[in-house]
């Protein structure tokens, strides 16, 4: 069976956080959402948290070199050494090169890129809806946008890339969870990653 070191990727609402814990637990890896541990620091009130609070009720995204270091951490650990799924890193070209070199340096290349599409009316009716559930203050409409725009001109072109290595699967991201999961799982077995 092929390694799976994955990349899920998409824009903001396109149930990225979801599919990548859903496909992470199946195949038992963990799953590194950088937004989550930015989340869970904020909560904790660390000094870290203290920081990207401010940063992320701007709307603005957290520095390259902040987020580096936290994903660097986060892979050298015991249980990402079978594998792990990536969700919100690398989000640019600078993250790419970053999350290249760390990776060459341990010969464990990603295996496949999940890339969900969604158009962008669905993505923020998802996000409006979350917001309302979840409370979310960095859901408002403001900010969404935001990070709408920063997705499309900085994050899609990382696409490019995985693309030309080969490794890029497209996943029509619409649809129930169940029916956007098995589409995943399909692709993944496509290039010989399954769970036992």
């Amino acid at each position: 069976m092929t390694a799976a070191r994955l990349l899920i990727i998409g824009p903001q609402g396109s149930g990225k956080g979801t599919q990548g814990v859903r496909i992470a637990d199946a195949l038992g890896i963990p799953a590194v959402s950088t937004g989550d541990v930015f989340r869970a620091n904020v909560k904790e009130g660390t000094e870290l948290g203290l920081k990207v609070k401010a940063i992320i009720d701007a709307g603005d995204l957290v520095p390259d070199a902040l987020t580096g270091e936290i994903v660097r951490d986060r892979l050298a650990q015991p249980d990402a050494a079978g594998g792990f799924l990536l969700d919100g890193y690398p989000r640019n070209l600078g993250q790419v090169g970053d999350l290249d070199g760390f990776l060459d340096e341990r010969a464990e290349p990603l295996t496949a890129v999940i890339e969900l599409v969604v158009p962008r009316d669905e993505s923020i009716q998802r996000l409006s809806l979350r917001a309302a559930e979840q409370g979310r203050a960095d859901d408002n409409a403001e900010s969404i946008a935001k990070r709408l725009a920063i997705y499309e001109s900085e994050t899609a072109p990382i696409l490019d890339v995985y693309r030309e290595r080969g490794i890029v699967d497209q996943i029509d991201g619409v649809g129930s969870l169940d029916e956007v999961y098995a589409r995943i799982q399909d692709a993944l077995a496509a290039r010989g990653i399954a769970a036992s």
